[in-house]
C-alpha cells in the first residue's frame, strides 16, 4: 500500500507525459497532496476547479437516475489531457485523483491503466 505522496510521485514518474498530479477532496475542494505542476499548471486552482466538474457530474447522474459509478472523467484540451479518477476504495469516499498530461507525449489508454493501478495501491 502506498501513501498519498508516494502514489502521486509514482503517477508523475511512471506515467509518460505527466505534468502534475493531485489527490483532491471534492467535498471541500482541497488538495490533500500535489506533485508537479508549475507556472503553466497551478495544481491548487486545478484541484478546486475540477471539484466543480465532479460535483456537477455526480449531480447530473443523480437527476438522470443513473445507478452507475463514475470511473473517470476526461477533459481534452489542445495540448493536454486532464484525467479525473474518482476513488472507490474504502475510506476514500469523496476523493479523486487528478492527472494532467502532455497530449503530445502521453498514451491515454496507458495513463488510465496506470492510474487505476496507482488507485488500487493507494492507502488513504
Amino acid at each position: 500500500m502506498a501513501n498519498t505522496e508516494t502514489a502521486l510521485k509514482e503517477a508523475t514518474t511512471v506515467i509518460e507525459g505527466a505534468l502534475g498530479a493531485a489527490l483532491v477532496d471534492y467535498t471541500s475542494g482541497m488538495a490533500l497532496g500535489m506533485v508537479g505542476g508549475g507556472k503553466d499548471l497551478d495544481l491548487t486552482v486545478a484541484a478546486a476547479g475540477n471539484t466543480d466538474v465532479v460535483r456537477a457530474k455526480v449531480r447530473t447522474m443523480e437527476m438522470l437516475g443513473l445507478q452507475e459509478e463514475i470511473e473517470d472523467i476526461l477533459i481534452t484540451l489542445g495540448t493536454q489531457y486532464h484525467l479525473i479518477r474518482l476513488l472507490k476504495s474504502r475510506g476514500a469516499n469523496g476523493l479523486f485523483l487528478y492527472l494532467a498530461l502532455d497530449k503530445g507525449r502521453a498514451n491515454l489508454a496507458m495513463a488510465r491503466h496506470q492510474l487505476r493501478k496507482i488507485e488500487a495501491d493507494l492507502e488513504v
